[in-house]
């Protein structure tokens, strides 16, 4: 017995939620659940809001279950979880920013994607007019030989913006902190009134790298709210697309960690495989990082006889270039003193946090969406989960590394067992309410989507949340006590997204 049965069976629930079930709490719950979280018993998925609701995606890993926690009617605010579970902070700072909700007992009352800049307050509550520019105080830097160096949020480069302000005494970080929310876009705000189909072009969008991962998630939440039966064909596309994805993100952040530690020619060894995964999706599939092909029902896009010879071919080349890659890597003993050591997270943070993909699997977190919450065709395909526990960078380059393995594995396994068929099934017409969850495993991690839909079919509120909220902290705990020069080596061993996280 799930120890979520208890909390969901003491509440009401909610029907039409799909696949797992919604209850609305009462307070004593809502703070039992955050009390289990504390001890551990559960995982935070997820926690967001709407005009005067919250919503808590509660996960139990001993028994495969999820479920979602509600509290409704609220006025003006609701019990924190993060003075029970650090975890929630950013999140509750990030719900009361869009929706005015307070949470009571925070102890960071500071904002996190307001920054003042937009031209209202509380887009997803009660609208009010915009704040003035908001100060930002940072944590203060005491004691001696102690001094701090902000870090962007312009970088030099091309890349999305963020701030760090570190503190250090000499070279050694002594404290790191972020602030995000930069690259905020409105997403769920856009998302408000829209159809499934523009719903998931949009989902699509929230973070560039992860183009399929989003549209995946966002598609089998709005199947799970109507219903709707994937044609075969479709599914096992889906996670073709989704391999070949992981592929060319796990090649392209080998290469780019590497380059950070100064071993440039595994930068450009890795940049061309990453490149001969990006011209077999587009011939494959139309679309280079394969946008909008993954739709509600199905997919796009089919694959003819000469995409899957190209990707035959892909899989070739790479079976027979990869394996040098690897070798180079581990016989560099100039690469290795920069990488081994460096940046570790340690083991109980990483469940804490409930950190997913290769931050929490090199950390020791034995999850991933794809067995321990399994969705077609992956309860048909064999693969084994990579898990490492030394946590530093090194063990996040061998995690991508043993990733890009069984991915290949993967792929060849759905080329061979591809079946015959459709590849698009019409959603049947509904005339109530109908929400829906869906948990999918993307390069970084899992990738959670959630979405309520009128009776009309409109999206009435859609919230997505990048597997980054919960890696983006460790960050700031991994790179301490290292020197300041190494915090790019460790910022692209965890390569959190920017836009993902900032909506």
């Amino acid at each position: 017995m799930s120890l979520l049965d208890d909390l969901i069976g003491n509440s009401r629930p909610v029907s039409h939620h799909g696949p797992w079930p919604r209850a609305v709490a009462d307070t004593s719950d809502w703070i039992s659940a955050a009390s289990r979280l504390s001890e551990g018993h559960l995982t935070m998925l997820g926690l967001w809001g709407e005009c005067n609701a919250v919503h808590l995606a509660l996960l139990d890993e001993r028994a495969g279950m999820t479920a979602i926690l509600s509290l409704e009617e609220l006025q003006n605010g609701y019990p924190s979880i993060a003075q029970y579970h650090p975890p929630a902070l950013r999140l509750e700072r990030a719900l009361r920013d869009l929706t005015g909700l307070a949470p009571e007992g925070l102890a960071d009352a500071r904002p996190w994607l307001d920054h003042g800049r937009w031209d209202l307050r509380f887009p997803l509550g009660k609208h009010s007019a915009p704040a003035s520019a908001l100060s930002y105080a940072f944590l203060p830097a005491d004691g001696e030989n102690l001094h701090q160096i902000p870090v962007g949020p312009v970088h030099a480069g091309i890349i999305e913006p963020g701030h760090f302000r570190f503190t250090a005494n000499g070279e050694t970080v002594i404290r790191l902190e972020e602030r995000l929310g930069y690259v905020h876009k409105g997403i769920e705000a856009l998302m408000t009134g829209a159809d499934p189909a523009q719903g998931v072009r949009l989902a699509g969008r929230t973070s560039g790298d992860s183009c399929v991962a989003y549209a995946y998630a966002f598609s089998r939440a709005a199947e799970a709210a109507l219903g709707v039966k994937v044609p075969p064909r479709a599914v096992w596309l889906r996670a073709l697309m989704a391999e070949l994805e992981r592929l060319a993100n796990h090649l392209g952040d080998i290469g780019a960690i590497c380059n950070d530690a100064a071993f440039a020619l595994m930068l450009a060894h890795c940049g061309v495989l990453r490149e001969l995964v990006l011209r077999s999706a587009d011939a494959a599939f139309g679309h280079r990082l394969m946008r909008d092909r993954i739709v509600p029902g199905g997919v796009s896009a089919d694959l003819d006889n000469n995409g899957k010879a190209g990707l035959r071919a892909l899989h070739a080349e790479l079976c027979r270039k990869f394996p040098a890659l690897v070798d180079l890597y581990d016989n560099t003993a100039s690469l290795q003193d920069r990488t081994v050591g460096a940046g570790a997270v340690e083991s109980g943070l990483a469940g804490q946090y409930g950190a997913g993909g290769y931050i929490g699997r090199a950390a020791g977190r034995d999850f991933d969406t794809r067995r321990n919450l399994a969705y077609p065709p992956y309860g048909q395909l064999s693969f084994e989960v990579p898990l490492l526990r030394d946590g530093d960078v090194n063990a996040r380059i061998w995690l991508r590394i043993r990733e890009v393995e069984q991915s290949l594995s993967l792929m060849e396994q759905i080329l061979d067992r591809l079946p015959d068929g459709p590849i698009l099934a019409e959603a049947p017409a509904v005339n109530e309410a109908r929400e829906g969850m869906a948990l999918v495993e993307g390069f970084r991690g899992d990738v959670l989507a959630w979405l309520r839909l009128t009776p009309a079919g409109k999206i009435e509120r859609c919230h997505l949340r990048d597997p980054s909220w919960f890696q983006w902290p460790l960050l700031e705990a991994a790179i301490k006590d290292n020197i300041v020069a190494d915090f790019p080596l460790c910022n692209k061993s965890f390569n959190c997204s920017y836009s993902g996280h900032d909506l």
